[in-house]
């Protein structure tokens, strides 16, 4: 079978490997498509500070079962999936109480330990999550982006009923209000500074989009919210700037959620989230019940994943997909790997 693997930042080869056995508590899943996200292009660029090279890529992935191993439950060839990607110790102590996705020894296919790109994957039973039949395997294979809005809303409990603001319309962000809506929200706003990922967020149905280049952020947060302002604000940029319009404008004693990784050491005012009490969370990818809700929230037509979906490419066109995605950085969303064609 061919398998992707990055021999060093922006090369990448296809190599023929035999197709794995099958373990008795193993899967055998014929790869669909594969999603490529804002960590992979970070390994494309070498900027990944915990991916070592040769690595094969994928982590956002959906496929077809095709063998299991004689001790799998609950799963049967011929059936949708899509594989949560965390390789965990199972005895420290995040994993010993239900938070594996914090493990110590975290390990990530694709980038720690070897991904799903290749025509065939094989793993435990216990990384393979089953999808319904009416999901489109696009769909499937950004169930684990999903996941991580999912569990990144979660942080705030309930926002059933809230008023919600999404710092950032990226793909992330864009499915963060998605997400909020579709979990209850009274109303969602998002900010970017791009028209085009603005444009997207109202295809899909946020209810205000503001590009805070024109706009200024608090005159917009009063505007839509009045003078309460809004009950959470998830920062999905990742910045000295938007953290700072987070904290400076937030309602006193809301909560601030930071979804997005920053890409240096912050200098943000502290001292402003102290006096105003203000409640700052953090969040790190997801656990198997986000993947839940997140299939349940497709399935059930409260969030849409297609209109994030910039373009396809055929699995030996990886490096085309992403020579594309830098050309097009300002309007691409989602690109989808066809590995099958």
């Amino acid at each position: 079978m061919k398998q992707q693997v990055m021999t060093e930042p922006g090369k990448i080869i296809f190599q023929e490997v035999p197709v794995p056995e099958v373990g008795s508590k193993d899967v055998k899943i014929r790869v669909e498509n594969i999603g490529i996200c804002g960590s992979d292009i970070h390994v494309y660029h070498g900027e990944h500070p915990f991916t070592s090279y040769p690595v094969t890529q994928g982590h956002e992935v959906s496929g077809e079962i095709v063998e299991v191993g004689e001790d799998v439950m609950d799963l049967k060839p011929g059936q949708k999936v899509t594989i949560e990607p965390q390789v965990t110790c199972g005895h420290c102590h995040p994993c010993r109480h239900g938070k594996y996705n914090l493990c110590e020894e975290l390990k990530v296919m694709g980038f720690q330990t070897t991904g799903t790109a290749s025509e065939y994957f094989v793993c435990d039973q216990k990384y393979v999550t089953p999808v319904p039949d009416a999901m489109s395997f696009e769909q499937a294979a950004m169930v684990e982006p999903l996941a991580v809005a999912v569990h990144g809303v979660k942080q705030m409990g309930s926002v059933e009923g809230l008023d919600v603001v999404v710092i950032g319309a990226g793909p992330i962000g864009n499915l963060v209000a998605q997400t909020a809506k579709g979990m209850g929200a009274r109303k969602v706003m998002i900010t970017d500074i791009s028209d085009t990922r603005l444009a997207k967020a109202k295809e899909c149905g946020i209810d205000i989009c503001v590009n805070t280049l024109h706009t200024d952020f608090n005159e917009a947060l009063l505007e839509a919210f009045g003078p309460d302002k809004a009950d959470v604000i998830y920062d999905c940029a990742g910045n000295d700037i938007t953290m700072g319009q987070a904290i400076a404008h937030a309602r006193k004693g809301s909560v601030i959620v930071l979804v997005a990784v920053f890409a240096k050491k912050a200098n943000i005012d502290l001292a402003v989230a102290n006096d105003h009490e203000l409640d700052l969370k953090s969040t790190m990818m997801y656990r198997h019940d986000d993947y839940v809700d997140a299939i349940r929230l497709v399935n059930e037509g409260k969030v849409q994943l297609e209109p994030l979906i910039s373009r396809k490419f055929p699995f030996e066109q990886y490096l085309d997909a992403y020579h594309y995605i830098d050309d097009n950085r300002e309007t691409t969303m989602k690109v989808i790997i066809d590995v099958q064609k």
